[in-house]
């Protein structure tokens, strides 16, 4: 196979175009938007104008209507993944102002093209920090590299906190619904705070300002979801029975999620919660549940048991054009690390992430959910792995509902090797003083 040409992340991103940008909000946003209430509260905000630094919280593709509404009259630059760009193009994605980036990796050249566009077009720079959309309805991994994009961008750092997104179109089930949204517009630094806080303070506020909970919102508020297929999916991130403690043998339909090894069952009620249909009702708050898998993966990670290993499709993006179907490979991961073997463009390739390397992962769900937009790509649930210049899109083989844990293990591995990290320094540091 010839050699495919890379995306160049490298170009200047444009200003947003006024005329597009107009297309933009008549033809796409506002339709988005038509039947569904959305709240906008701004806090802190008085005197706030571009440029300013915009991190918004990531749930599902509604939220990009709520963010140039909630930003409106202004425009941003938004910070959008190769995959995103490659689904609308790249032409109308660069005259929206946009800028591509691959996820779970540090690039130079996105950093360099956000002060661009902050220094020189004095517009809003739009960043998803999250870098993928909640699977719980809560706020997902934040890189401590936050406080530092902060200190670099020199402009007011502003947070957009979405809530009801997620509750009308989880990642596990994307039939969306016609449910109320809000959101709170909020500066946390202003453009001296970003300079002269410790980026351990920029990040602490970061962090406690990405704090939500999309299923105690949709309970405090008494938001019906009525939908009679609302637990479809469900079992992608619920993949472990807290009843007889089996991975990977839960199901869900209708508004039933229920464990095939002991037969247990829970009714998904329509503000959202879980009731068992007999017995104890180990968890009503959906996010509990996911939160007493992720320890239990934090376990396995910390006592040197845990291990994934599948046959994966492999599918690699490295331009914004289309997937490239590279035939079959072996995905394994450990507590030490990630790696994958496969061939690309006729060649063998192994690629190898230490602990300390890769800080999370970005999972699909039945991806791509609208089927026809990408013909002959066809993933269903599948992983997403970046190096600099390709995307590999990984589906297991033989294995199934595996992905939740994948990427709870990602970040537990990352979290243990970066601790082992700084006990190194401080121990050679000790040793120093001594």
């Amino acid at each position: 196979m010839k050699s495919v040409k890379r995306y160049d992340f490298s170009r200047r991103p444009p200003r947003a175009s006024k005329f597009w940008m107009w297309i933009a909000r008549n033809f796409a946003i506002k339709p988005r938007l038509k039947g569904r209430k959305l709240t906008v509260r701004r806090h802190n905000m008085d005197g706030i104008k571009p440029p300013y630094l915009l991190l918004a919280t990531h749930a599902s593709m509604m939220d990009f209507p709520v963010m140039y509404t909630a930003v409106h009259p202004y425009n941003a630059n938004n910070v959008v993944a190769i995959d995103a760009i490659r689904d609308v193009g790249d032409w109308l994605m660069r005259r929206l102002g946009c800028i591509a980036k691959r996820k779970f990796i540090k690039d130079y050249y996105l950093i360099r093209n956000m002060k661009y566009a902050a220094d020189n077009y004095g517009d809003i720079v739009c960043v998803y920090p999250e870098a993928r959309y909640s699977l719980d309805g809560c706020e997902s991994f934040l890189p401590d590299s936050l406080g530092k994009m902060c200190r670099l961008m020199k402009v007011p750092v502003v947070v957009l906190r979405m809530y009801g997104n997620f509750v009308m179109s989880p990642q596990w089930n994307k039939d969306e619904q016609y449910l109320p949204l809000e959101c709170d517009l909020e500066l946390i630094a202003t453009a001296e705070e970003a300079q002269t806080l410790p980026v351990e303070e920029l990040n602490a506020r970061i962090r406690k300002a990405f704090e939500r909970d999309d299923y105690a919102y949709q309970k405090e508020r008494g938001i019906v979801n009525a939908n009679p297929k609302r637990a479809n999916g469900l079992h992608n991130i619920l993949y472990q029975c807290p009843h007889c403690g089996k991975e990977f043998k839960m199901y869900s339909e209708g508004t039933r999620l229920w464990c095939a090894a002991c037969g247990k069952g829970w009714q998904m009620t329509e503000l959202g919660e879980l009731e068992a249909e007999t017995g104890e009702t180990e968890f009503s708050h959906i996010p509990d549940w996911f939160k007493w898998e992720r320890a239990n993966v934090r376990k396995e990670v910390r006592e040197g048991t845990y291990r994934f290993e599948d046959e994966v499709t492999v599918h690699t993006l490295p331009n914004a054009k289309r997937f490239y179907d590279q035939g079959k490979g072996r995905f394994v991961q450990t507590c030490e690390g990630t790696y994958l073997e496969c061939n690309a463009y006729g060649e063998p390739v192994t690629l190898e992430w230490a602990g300390t390397e890769l800080e999370s992962i970005h999972v699909e769900y039945d991806y791509p959910y609208r089927k026809d937009k990408y013909k002959k790509n066809i993933f269903g649930d599948c992983l997403d792995i970046s190096t600099h210049d390709d995307s590999y899109w990984l589906h297991p083989v033989t294995k199934r509902d595996q992905l939740t844990k994948i990427s709870f293990a990602t970040e537990e591995i990352y979290a243990l090797a970066q601790e082992k990290v700084k006990e190194e320094r401080a121990a050679k540091a000790a040793k120093k003083k001594d």
